[in-house]
């Protein structure tokens, strides 16, 4: 076999986000603002297995609706969201993907399947063979992660999430300790994904990093609620544009500049005013590379007429 070795470029790469989190977390209404950002003036498509719960939303957004019923088995998952990629939607949200592992005919109906075929109602038998009874579910599973893998949308899973504790022995007496909210689903999931997220119901929409990798970390700002602008910059993104952090770290370098600038121009009695008018701006905010030269040009004349240093 031949392989061809080309310049690495993110264009046409497709993220897969989950958001993770209880009722009340907002973890629908931030899969659609995320949705509605990536998609722009396009419809996105949802796979709705909530007996048509994502409706709720119609009015909000612009997307186009599948109806997912029982059974929930993984493979029944991978041909939805495959179909809805092969239909060209930009971005697709799955609500709820805790169904694949929860839901009648998900993952733990399967493991009961099997527990019960393998060893009927024999309880001393159903323990020993508890461990193999899960090969042929996390087998189905692992079978729609790697298709999740070959989507080229940005796909949206939704996940529910309960609150769990375990019991600890701590100075002889037994105390519950909290673990904190857990997504209902397979539990390597999350990890396979690109990014994965936690709502909570104290901040609804407002992420909690599961697993955000260094270079997604510009995309899901931690201080605000997910929302359109998030989706926006994740399609600009994935397009081959320049990260978010960069175009920060460019603007921070830009301002740095002009505040320099200013200083050196208030010694000539040149006004802040003045500097904007003559970039065509009403103020110095946010300039782009082309006003900085036309102020350092500025800056070079005014500089020989006063005899002024160069900065």
């Amino acid at each position: 076999m031949t392989f061809m070795f080309r310049p690495a470029s993110r264009e046409g790469v497709g993220l897969l986000i989950g958001l993770i989190g209880p009722s009340g977390s907002g973890k629908t209404y931030s899969a659609m603002r995320l949705a509605k950002g990536i998609a722009g003036d396009k419809p996105f498509a949802v796979i709705d297995t909530e007996a048509g719960r994502a409706k709720h939303y119609s009015d909000a957004f612009r997307f186009d609706h599948g109806d997912m019923k029982p059974p929930f088995h993984p493979a029944a998952y991978a041909d939805a969201i495959h179909a809805a990629d092969a239909a060209g939607y930009p971005a697709i949200v799955v609500d709820s993907m805790s169904h694949e592992h929860a839901g009648e005919g998900g993952l733990l109906d399967m493991h009961e399947a099997e527990l019960e075929r393998m060893a009927g109602d024999n309880w001393q038998k159903r323990e020993a063979v508890k461990v193999a009874a899960w090969i042929k579910p996390k087998m189905a599973h692992k079978a729609m992660v790697q298709k999740l893998l070959q989507i080229r949308a940005h796909l949206i899973l939704c996940f529910r999430a309960e609150e769990k504790i375990k019991m600890e022995r701590v100075d002889g007496k037994m105390k519950i300790i909290p673990l904190g909210w857990v997504p209902i689903c397979e539990k390597s999931l999350p990890y396979e994904l690109t990014a994965s997220l936690l709502l909570t119901p104290d901040a609804p929409g407002a992420p909690k990093p599961i697993k955000l990798q260094e270079q997604h970390r510009a995309l899901f700002p931690l201080d605000r609620p997910i929302g359109e602008t998030a989706g926006h910059h994740i399609a600009e993104w994935a397009s081959g544009a320049p990260s978010v952090a960069t175009i920060e770290a460019e603007k921070k370098t830009i301002a740095a500049t002009v505040a320099r600038m200013v200083k050196a121009f208030a010694v000539l009695g040149v006004g802040e005013d003045v500097l904007a008018e003559h970039v065509g701006r009403k103020d110095l905010a946010d300039l782009d590379d082309e006003e900085v030269v036309k102020l350092r040009e500025f800056y070079a004349a005014k500089k020989a007429a006063a005899e002024g240093e160069e900065i």
